[in-house]
């Protein structure tokens, strides 16, 4: 047998999932998040979009001066002033760097976007590839709205670009359109009708609004697709992207049919999904694919005698082969520091020796009061304690009465920029009034827009864990709290999310 094509898989988490609504990151989160994509071994990250905010251009500064194993891409419009400012961030990456330049092609996007005839895209294209390209060999090309493109010009422009100095072009999905024999036949004629397709590596971009585009991904990779743009957990604009976990192992089980190899060490898939998770407060549903809670989850009394008999008879993967250790390490009260930060380690944590003591702080406080603490205990306490935005508004202390004859009460004391202040509130309830002692005493107009509440883990003991979702002046936020508590986490994710919208940085997202 030959040896199977390896696909690259380009992750763009940093950049295109990021631009999902409430998932802004930090630098800091944003460097945690490429520390674990780099153990993964993806083949490129795709750091941020630098001309956006002078956030997004730091963010891809650090990374592309700390990560040495990826190569780092920086998204840039087909501007000279966007591509100047995208070598400025990835320049300490060398020869690593990647420059992703891109323009819309379709008739609609032309027309009433770019109002910019076919000729014109043509040549800002060109130019902005042959700009790149004197920056660094390592260009890429994105043809936005591809699969709404008219097939001739497609190839026309994709000629062009190569022959400017583009090594990878790319032919994305914007939309979430296609369908995959189309999408397989848009690749096939790209191979059979661009003269200097060889030249360049082809590279796919699928959105999920019609929910196939781990489908179209893997279809252009048997028209002849060499790289994969995916982000974890298929996070993304609107329905999002490729899920990144789902296409890998899509070609790991399935080698009998897709001879291809991926470089992706898929026993970091979990923990990078969780850490993602944790950071973003995105939650992926259970029945998610791969990752889901239920993912290698069995009730049915048939499929339980089965799988006890032989794995095999229901699950293609094991658990163990994305990093899902089945027998899963319990910490409780009498754990030491060593298993504490083991165990932090084997779920993606990177931590300083500062950070590991106020978690392991936390984690006893949280020891005392709950029998067994479970790896999603530990990724609140690393999301509540270490992971933070910059404190302007800070918890202290509250009281909540609330019953059946007693009005909802709130007292809540919170420090707000250094100054110690306190209120108490009625509410219709419980939370409503909380919400109201902290609006009072932040001095924030605030709309809330979304409140969720779950318990982490199961038992009579969990942690509860709440996410909000703040407005303020059009800008959104997600917030998230855990404790034992309900009502404690739900103040403490109300403050994250005003925390976050006082940081925040007017961003300009861009979709491909």
């Amino acid at each position: 047998m030959s040896e199977p094509k390896k696909i690259l898989i380009f992750d763009t988490t940093l950049r295109d999932g990021e631009q999902s609504p409430g998932a802004s990151m930090t630098i800091e989160e944003k460097l945690r998040i490429a520390h674990q994509l780099e153990k993964m071994n993806v083949d490129v990250m795709e750091a941020g979009f630098p001309i956006a905010s002078d956030g997004d251009f730091e963010a891809v500064k650090k990374i592309a001066q700390t990560i040495k194993g990826p190569q780092i891409a920086g998204l840039s419009r087909a501007n000279d002033k966007d591509i100047d400012r995208a070598w400025e961030a990835l320049k300490y990456a060398g020869d690593r760097g990647r420059i992703h330049t891109f323009i819309a092609t379709s008739d609609i996007h032309m027309k009433h976007k770019l109002k910019m005839s076919e000729d014109e895209v043509v040549e800002t294209a060109v130019k902005a590839v042959k700009r790149a390209a004197g920056y660094t060999p390592n260009v890429e090309f994105s043809a936005e709205d591809a699969v709404r493109t008219r097939l001739p010009f497609l190839a026309r422009i994709v000629e062009a670009v190569i022959d400017a100095g583009a090594t990878t072009v790319n032919i994305p999905d914007t939309v979430g359109y296609t369908m995959p024999n189309e999408y397989y036949d848009i690749i096939r004629y790209l191979k059979e009708n661009v003269p200097n397709i060889e030249k360049a590596v082809i590279s796919v971009h699928c959105h999920n609004d019609l929910g196939l585009s781990v489908a179209n991904s893997l279809a252009a990779i048997r028209a002849g697709a060499g790289q994969v743009e995916c982000t974890v957990n298929g996070i993304g604009e609107r329905a999002g992207n490729c899920s990144l976990e789902e296409v890998v192992m899509g070609i790991k089980t399935r080698q009998d049919i897709m001879p291809y190899k991926t470089d992706v060490v898929t026993e970091h898939i979990y923990a990078t999904s969780r850490l993602l998770t944790t950071i973003t407060g995105i939650v992926v549903q259970p029945n998610k694919a791969i990752v889901g809670a239920n993912a290698f989850a069995h009730e049915a009394g048939i499929h339980q005698h089965g799988v006890l008999m032989e794995k095999s008879t229901y699950e293609i993967m094991t658990p163990e082969s994305i990093g899902l250790n089945q027998n899963k390490l319990v910490l409780g009260k009498h754990s030491g520091r060593h298993a504490f930060i083991q165990r932090l380690e084997s779920l993606g944590y990177d931590l300083s020796k500062e950070d590991i003591e106020k978690a392991f702080v936390r984690f006893k406080a949280l020891a005392d009061v709950k029998k067994e603490i479970f790896d999603e205990d530990l990724d609140a306490i690393v999301a509540d304690e270490i992971i933070r935005v910059p404190e302007r508004y800070k918890l202290l202390q509250m009281n909540v009465s609330s019953g059946s004859f007693a009005a909802p009460t709130a007292t809540v004391q919170m420090e707000v920029d250094g100054e110690i202040c306190k209120t108490a509130v009625i509410g219709d309830g419980p939370v409503d009034a909380t919400f109201k002692a902290i609006k009072e005493l932040s001095g924030c107009d605030a709309r809330l827009l979304h409140f969720s509440v779950g318990a982490i883990t199961g038992g009579t003991d969990a942690q509860g864990e709440c996410t909000v979702r703040l407005e303020e002046q059009g800008r959104e936020q997600l917030g998230q709290g855990a404790h034992p508590d309900i009502i404690v986490a739900a103040a403490k994710a109300y403050i994250n999310a005003l925390n976050k919208i006082a940081s925040l940085q007017k961003r300009t997202p861009v979709d491909l």
